[in-house]
């Protein structure tokens, strides 16, 4: 077959392109982006705010991510909340979010327990831990990233095995799902308590 100057010119421009993707991927480091997000945070954990939120939703046996919620904003916000999200995303999957929610809680601690690590008493409640966990999930992109918020809850690697846990437990679109609704939930608890400048995040 004979080969065209066209023909060369877009083998030669696929080949490049081919060349830029993969140096880009070379250049970010393993563990520089979430499973969900291209933002990761590798520093130490804010284990005060962590122990706060635990004792929000119930303490580590009997953790609640509805008691938690409601518990910083109030009956009213979170079944306001729960119906709009029921709206949006369909019964069974905000159920499951919840559900999940519990999990990543009570796994991420039985992890850190095992590794030795022990919670301070917790020092933040009500709307001011709502405030502090907003703040905390918001990328370098100002969007409320779940996955940000839990690498600085109990660091980047737990937050790891705790989605791979949950792949095993209940299955890959339960995880992405959980991390969808949760930044659609975060984002307008952070638009609830005036935090207009906190982005929607694009995977919601």
């Amino acid at each position: 077959m004979k080969i065209t100057r066209t023909t060369k010119v877009t083998r030669t421009l696929v080949a490049t392109a081919a060349l830029v993707t993969l140096a880009a991927a070379a250049a970010i480091p393993a563990g520089a982006h979430g499973r969900y997000s291209p933002h990761a945070y590798r520093g130490k954990p804010a284990l005060t705010v962590t122990a706060s939120l635990v004792e929000s939703g119930g303490g580590a046996a009997n953790y609640s991510t509805a008691r938690a919620l409601t518990s910083m904003v109030g009956a009213k916000l979170v079944q306001a909340e729960v119906a709009k999200l029921t709206k949006q995303y369909g019964k069974e999957r905000v159920a499951l979010f919840l559900q999940v929610g519990d999990f990543v809680v009570k796994d991420a601690l039985r992890i850190a327990t095992k590794a030795g690590v022990k919670l301070p008493k917790g020092n933040l409640k009500g709307k001011q831990l709502a405030a502090t966990l907003v703040k905390a999930g918001v990328n370098k992109e100002g969007a409320f990233d779940i996955e940000v918020m839990l690498d600085k809850a109990v660091t980047h690697e737990i937050h790891e095995q705790v989605m791979d846990n949950i792949d095993k437990k209940f299955g890959g679109n339960a995880d992405a799902n959980y991390h969808k609704i949760a930044n659609q939930a975060f984002y307008d608890l952070a638009q609830a308590l005036g935090a207009k400048n906190v982005k929607l995040h694009r995977f919601h």
